[in-house]
C-alpha cells in the first residue's frame, strides 16, 4: 500500500492484481467469506440481476472497479503490447494481439469483489509512454470507457464495459458487454474483440473462472481468432483456465494457426502448414513483481481520481477496519445519492467528461474519447 496526500489530495495505491501468492496478497488477503455470501444471496432469485447490490465492505477489495480494468493494462512486467505491431506479416501481428489480449486476464480472489464506481469517477495511470485514462460513464447501467494511447509505439486502444452480474443458484455469472478496440495506428489496422465471461461458483466447490468465447477481427486483413477459456467442472479439474483456439481466415474457414495453453501459466501457437510451435504468452514472465504506481504529481491529482475518491475506504480494508470502512463507504455512496438528487431537482442531464456517448440497442454502448491522445498522468508505473 502506498499513501500519497502531503501535497494535494489524498491518493492511496494498492498493488496490481497479480498471480496467486505474490505482491496482492502481501497488501491484502480476502476473509473467508463463503458462508456469508450464502447468507447474503439468499433471498436472491436465480437469474437476477445483481448490480444494483450494495456489498458490505467486508465483501470488498481496496480498489474500484477502475482500477482493476486499468490494471489490466498498465500494469504488466513485459511489454506485450508494443510486439502488436512490430510483427512483419498480418499473421504474426494477429498472433501478437491474441498474446496481448490474453495478457490482461488476472486471477481474481474468491468472495470479494472490487467498489463499483460512482458516476464521472476516473483513473489515469502512466506507464512510460502508455497513457491510460477511464471513465465511469454511467451508474445505472453501470458502464466503464477506456481509452489509452502510446505516440510513441502509435497505438490507441478504446474499451467499453458494461459488466451485467446475475444469480444462478450455485454460481454468479458476469457477462462482460461491450467492445475493446485496439488500433495499430502505424498499421492502419482495427482490432475489435469481446471480453470472456466471468464465474464465481459457491457449490459444490469455491472458485472463480474467465470463461467462454473470445472472438478477435482485425478489419482490414480480414484475420479472425476465435478463442475459448474453459474454467474447472465439478468432475475435474484438468481443464482449469485453458484457453484453446485458433486464427483463421473467414472467407476459407482453413486454420492458420492453432492456440493452445493456460492462461495463468503459458499458451503456445502451432503454424499448421510446417508444424513449428512458439510460445505466445508466459504468465509468470508477465504477471510476477508487478509494481505499484506512484504519485509522481499530486498536485495535478483529480477529485474525481478512484484512489482518491475511495481511499479513506480502501485504506480501512487494509487494515480491517470494518466499522471505520462501512462509514467511509456510506460517505462515498451518500454523496453520490446526493449530486443525483440535485441533477433531478434541476433537470440536469450528466454529461461525460472524457468520453462522448451513444448507445443503441443493436450496438450497445459506444464511447468516443474527446481527445485524441491521453496526457501523461500523475500516477505512474515505474519501469
Amino acid at each position: 500500500m502506498v499513501l500519497e496526500g502531503e501535497v494535494g489530495p489524498r491518493v492511496v495505491l494498492t498493488a496490481p492484481l497479480s498471480l496467486e501468492g505474490e505482491s496482492d496478497a502481501s497488501d491484502y488477503k480476502a476473509p473467508n467469506l463463503l458462508q456469508r455470501i450464502l447468507s447474503l444471496l439468499s433471498n436472491v432469485r436465480p437469474g437476477s440481476d445483481l448490480t444494483r447490490i450494495q456489498l458490505p465492505p467486508l465483501f470488498n477489495l481496496p480498489k474500484s472497479q477502475l482500477q482493476c480494468y486499468g490494471e489490466s493494462v498498465y500494469c504488466i512486467n513485459s511489454d506485450m503490447l508494443s510486439k502488436c505491431g512490430k510483427g512483419e506479416t498480418s499473421v504474426e501481428r494477429m498472433i501478437a494481439v491474441v498474446g496481448w489480449s490474453i495478457s490482461t486476464l488476472r486471477p481474481l480472489m474468491f468472495g470479494v469483489a472490487p467498489f463499483n464506481p460512482i458516476l464521472g469517477e476516473t483513473h489515469h495511470v502512466s506507464r512510460a509512454s502508455l497513457n491510460v485514462l477511464l471513465e465511469q460513464v454511467s451508474h445505472h447501467p453501470p458502464v466503464t470507457a477506456l481509452h489509452a494511447t502510446d505516440e510513441k509505439e502509435n497505438i490507441e486502444m478504446i474499451w467499453c464495459h458494461n459488466p451485467v452480474p446475475k444469480f444462478y443458484g450455485t454460481k454468479i455469472e458476469t457477462e462482460v458487454h461491450g467492445k475493446r478496440e485496439l488500433k495499430l495506428l502505424n498499421r492502419q489496422e482495427t482490432y475489435v474483440m469481446n471480453s470472456p465471461k466471468l464465474v464465481i461458483r459457491l457449490l459444490p466447490f469455491p472458485g472463480v473462472d474467465w470463461v467462454g468465447n473470445v472472438t478477435i477481427k482485425c478489419e482490414e486483413t480480414g484475420l479472425q481468432a476465435d478463442l475459448y477459456y474453459k474454467g474447472s467442472s465439478f468432475l475435474s479439474n484438468s481443464g482449469i483456465r485453458s484457453v484453446k483456439g485458433r486464427i483463421f481466415m473467414p472467407s476459407s474457414s482453413d486454420t492458420i494457426s492453432e492456440i493452445n495453453g493456460h492462461w495463468d501459466r503459458t499458451v503456445t501457437v502451432k503454424d499448421i502448414t510446417t508444424g513449428k510451435v512458439n510460445e505466445i504468452y508466459n504468465a509468470k514472465e508477465v504477471l510476477s513483481g508487478m509494481k505499484t504506481p506512484i504519485v509522481k504529481d499530486p498536485k495535478v491529482v483529480m477529485p474525481s481520481e478512484s484512489t482518491v475518491v475511495w481511499g479513506e475506504l480502501s485504506q480501512a480494508i487494509l487494515s480491517r477496519n470494518w466499522d471505520k470502512a462501512k462509514q467511509a463507504k456510506t460517505v462515498v455512496e451518500e454523496r453520490e445519492r446526493e449530486l443525483a438528487r440535485e441533477r433531478k431537482s434541476k433537470s440536469e442531464i450528466w454529461v461525460p467528461k472524457h468520453f462522448t456517448i451513444s448507445y443503441s440497442k443493436e450496438s450497445g454502448w459506444d464511447p468516443t474519447p474527446n481527445e485524441k491522445w491521453v496526457p501523461p498522468a500523475p500516477i505512474i508505473v515505474p519501469t
